[in-house]
């Protein structure tokens, strides 16, 4: 069932304000503010306008150079009314500073966990010329609002020395009236020289089965992408490793009309949530296991016959158990990591283990790595990382 046109967005609306409305700095609210990682807000209410965007893009690309950051930026965008205007913005500025920009292949969008992927798959064994990335997104926030995410050369979200740092020299171009800004027109931008394609979709799904052992897997699958970055990767993945999974709504809409409104009437593509995950929910007895993602595909929902919607932290503590029980090839170098906002069933899980991996870390997970040198860690809430099954774990 669609929903009614009162609840949705005035799509072309809302990106004239994109364009047309310019931010006053003075205006807290009107701000650059870097929550996880991003900054994000609507163009109604000059907190996501192509002032904010042509600013961050800018200080990012300051940033990089101040950090000797000099390898290609990967360029990724959800399915949001305002991720297309907003990476053509970026684009422009970053081709105009001269920035090795790697942007998706024809006009497919772009899952965070792919770009993550490109960054560390690129990076791997480098010490120079290395890779970091920007996802426009705002993930799982309504239909309204718009996103723009920096992630480092670890693949992550930019930590909050980062964060700070291209925030307030964004602030700072901004009571500047963009003086500074280097741009070139959108056309150029993509017919430059540091302009390249890149197969997201492609190098992403061929490396799943170093992670996953798909060779064991006959159940039957439904996804329901929520509209969001990750609608062709699924059949994709589906096709390559022959499975019995269908993809249960592929419709992608920037109004999101298709959705069932969360608890406060909002739309929302939020898997989490039990009103948003009703329609899946109601298909429960079709399949073995079902499961939808968020906007850019960096969150979970998980539907079984059984449970419903199952809790994520859950299916954290569950994953977890099953990881170190079954990867006899990891060593004691591996650790429970856990994020501050993650369930204390992760503790208890790993109270309960062998005793053969006793390292427990909790806080943001770009910390973990920094306050225990040479670990590897299974665990968190972390939107980036890879794993494989012979290997230990990069990031979780």
């Amino acid at each position: 069932m669609l929903l009614e046109p009162s609840k949705l967005v005035n799509v072309a609306k809302l990106i004239t304000a994109y364009y047309a409305e310019r931010p006053d700095p003075a205006v807290p609210e009107q701000r650059v503010s870097f929550g996880t990682s991003g900054h994000r807000g609507s163009a109604f209410q000059q907190a996501f306008n192509e002032w904010h965007i042509l600013a961050i893009t800018q200080a990012i690309c300051r940033y990089r150079k101040a950090q000797g950051v000099d390898g290609p930026l990967f360029l990724g965008i959800d399915t949001h009314a305002l991720s297309e205007p907003a990476a053509a913005t970026a684009l422009e500025v970053l081709a105009a500073n001269g920035v090795e920009a790697m942007i998706p292949e024809g006009t497919d969008y772009t899952p965070t966990p792919a770009v993550s992927h490109a960054i560390l798959t690129y990076n791997a064994g480098r010490t120079t010329g290395l890779a970091d990335g920007i996802v426009v997104t705002p993930s799982h926030n309504p239909p309204v609002d718009g996103g723009f995410k920096y992630n480092g050369t670890n693949g992550g979200p930019a930590d909050s020395g980062a964060t700070s740092w291209i925030q307030n020299e964004a602030n700072r171009i901004l009571e500047a009236g963009l003086e500074g800004v280097l741009r070139m027109p959108y056309r150029a931008a993509l017919q430059a020289a540091t302009t390249h394609r890149h197969d997201y979709l492609t190098q992403y799904v061929n490396d799943l089965e170093n992670v996953i052992d798909f060779s064991v897997m006959d159940a039957s699958l439904g996804v329901d992408p929520l509209g969001g970055a990750g609608v062709h990767y699924w059949p994709r993945i589906a096709e390559k490793y022959k499975l019995n999974l269908t993809v249960v709504n592929p419709l992608v809409d920037p109004t999101f009309r298709f959705m069932s409104l969360d608890w406060d009437g909002k739309i929302r593509m939020d898997p989490s949530s039990p009103h948003v995950m009703e329609p899946l929910i109601a298909l429960r007895e079709k399949f073995d296991i079902a499961f939808a993602c968020d906007t850019d595909h960096d969150r979970h929902g998980i539907v079984t016959k059984n449970a419903g919607l199952l809790p994520p932290n859950h299916y954290l503590a569950l994953c977890i158990e099953y990881l170190f029980t079954h990867r006899p090839q990891w060593g004691a170098e591996m650790a429970v990591g856990k994020t501050a906002v993650s369930s204390s069933m992760i503790m208890r899980c790993r109270s309960a283990l062998s005793g053969s991996y006793p390292g427990l870390l909790t806080g943001r997970w770009d910390s973990w790595a920094r306050r225990a040198p040479g670990r590897r860690f299974c665990g968190g809430t972390g939107a980036c990382g890879r794993r494989t099954r012979t290997a230990s774990l990069r990031v979780c």
